[in-house]
């Protein structure tokens, strides 16, 4: 088909799943250990044996949380289109790929990529039931792409903490015919250029699927959560205005770990990254690199690693839009973030037209559409 729009930064978060989808699809062993669906004070929402919350089922963003009027723009504009109201009837939009289809051609996208449940999988405290928990996940988006294969492009999500089962998950993601690998972002993650990684960085290179690392808050929700109340909006306010440069440490590691020397074929991808600090961050590597770390095994300046073998994405970056030959305009994927409050959906029209209004259509068409058609294998 003929592309015209493609978001490389969607979601399909867990309170949007099947509600007996993780029960019903367990390992006999498993069943008891499994997210499920039950009554609580403000409607039906995920919990699992130990008791942690997932967030109401079909609720707002990837914490499901409450919908409450008034409390948040861009949730309000979501909920004009009926969102949260068809989601109390339980009719999935975010997670039936017909209704779904429909909500990306209400927002001009043709395809989108979507990313997954790791948030909440890692909520779990349980290393084999999140295991369990992303193989029923990733066997339930090979069967949801195969309805829309040209349009929607589902990341298979990697076990975390537990290396070599999250290695021969990429292989088996590769023959279920998913086209991308998403790698869990935590604040206890070893630093990515740690020898452990290796066998995760030989099988991404051998199977040639892009990895993908989505950004995430630099505060694990338990601190925030022990602050006093009257500080805990400012605490959100300031992981919210600079939770995207937090990546910066994968960034750094994955170039300077010699990680895209070694593995040529290695392809990746940082989700709602944004894109107006990484000129500061790339020459910044670039100056590091020349004045002291010529020993590091790279062959190249580090940004042209960056330009070679890797993406950001963002759905509105008007810094960054300014500056998209220092970054390199081959490296930039426009996404609207759909569902989440902090995206564009369903105004992506408009936020495309304001930041990119200085651009070449050329060059806004390579952002919103060819970059990720290639980078995806959708466009030749």
């Amino acid at each position: 088909m003929e592309y015209k729009r493609i978001s490389a930064d969607c979601h399909i978060d867990l309170c949007w799943m099947p509600p007996d989808l993780f029960v019903s699809e367990a390992t006999p062993a498993m069943k008891e250990r499994m997210p499920f669906v039950t009554e609580g004070p403000d409607g039906p929402y995920w919990t699992c044996k130990n008791g942690t919350s997932f967030g109401l089922k079909n609720g707002v963003g990837p914490s499901g949380a409450k919908y409450t009027p008034g409390a948040h723009d861009r949730a309000d504009l979501m909920a004009a289109t009926n969102l949260y109201e068809d989601g109390k009837n339980d009719i999935r939009r975010v997670s039936t790929p017909e209704l779904r289809i429909k909500d990306m051609e209400r927002d001009g996208v043709d395809a989108e990529v979507m990313y997954g449940i790791l948030g909440a999988a890692s909520k779990l405290a349980d290393h084999d039931a999140a295991n369990e928990m992303y193989r029923i996940y990733n066997d339930w988006l090979a069967d949801f792409c195969k309805e829309y294969p040209d349009r929607q492009i589902g990341l298979a999500c990697l076990p975390y903490g537990d290396i070599e089962e999250a290695a021969k998950e990429i292989y088996r993601a590769k023959d279920l015919g998913l086209r991308g690998i998403e790698l869990s972002c935590s604040w206890d993650m070893a630093p990515m250029y740690h020898p452990m990684w290796e066998p995760i960085w030989q099988a991404i290179n051998d199977v040639e699927l892009p990895l993908h690392f989505h950004t995430f808050p630099v505060m694990p929700p338990q601190v925030r959560e022990s602050l006093p109340k009257e500080c805990q909006r400012v605490a959100i306010f300031t992981i919210v205005s600079g939770f995207q440069m937090n990546l910066i440490n994968i960034v750094a590691a994955v170039i300077g770990g010699a990680i895209l020397e070694r593995y040529p074929n290695v392809r990746v991808a940082f989700g709602e990254s944004g894109i107006g600090w990484l000129p500061y961050a790339l020459d910044r590597m670039d100056f590091e690199w020349e004045d002291r770390f010529k020993d590091l095994g790279l062959k190249m300046r580090p940004s042209d690693y960056w330009r070679r073998q890797c993406k950001a994405t963002f759905q509105y970056d008007t810094i960054g839009a300014k500056l998209v030959d220092d970054i390199g305009v081959e490296s930039l994927m426009w996404g609207s973030d759909y569902p989440h409050g902090d995206g564009v959906w369903p105004d992506s029209d408009k936020y495309i037209a304001e930041q990119f209004a200085h651009l070449p259509a050329d060059v806004v068409h390579k952002i919103t559409c060819e970059n990720a058609g290639k980078f995806y294998g959708l466009i030749q």
